[in-house]
């Protein structure tokens, strides 16, 4: 699953329940909470607005053993600057999967979005 944001009740449960969990972050708080619960991959949503790649630099610090899935004003202007900091492991944005793609079933053109997708 991968969330937006993540309340206690959410981490403890999908911890207790070993469902594998993508849970939302915003700050250096809720990066302690999640880890506080064993989760040390998170989803920084929504990146841009909360800092971007500033914020996840200035994360890199204290927590050195988390890991990050930026979304939220990522699109193909900035991605790759994204995936060269060293605690990024990937990155998601609406651009890959288009709505009127998906309505119109047009999986060539979401496929080609994803791998036109390469680091730096």
């Amino acid at each position: 699953m991968i969330t937006p944001g993540a309340t206690a009740e959410l981490l403890e449960t999908a911890r207790d329940q070993n469902i594998l969990l993508l849970p939302g972050v915003s700050s250096a708080s809720d990066v302690m909470q999640a880890m506080g619960f064993g989760f040390n991959v998170l989803k920084l949503f929504p990146a841009e607005v909360v800092g971007g790649q500033s914020m996840l630099k200035s994360l890199a610090g204290p927590f050195p053993q988390v890991s990050f899935c930026p979304t939220g004003g990522i699109g193909p202007d900035n991605y790759r600057d994204y995936l060269t900091l060293g605690n990024v492991e990937c990155v998601g944005g609406s651009w890959l999967v288009p709505k009127s793609a998906v309505g119109n079933g047009d999986w060539g053109e979401i496929t080609r979005l994803a791998k036109g997708v390469t680091p730096g």
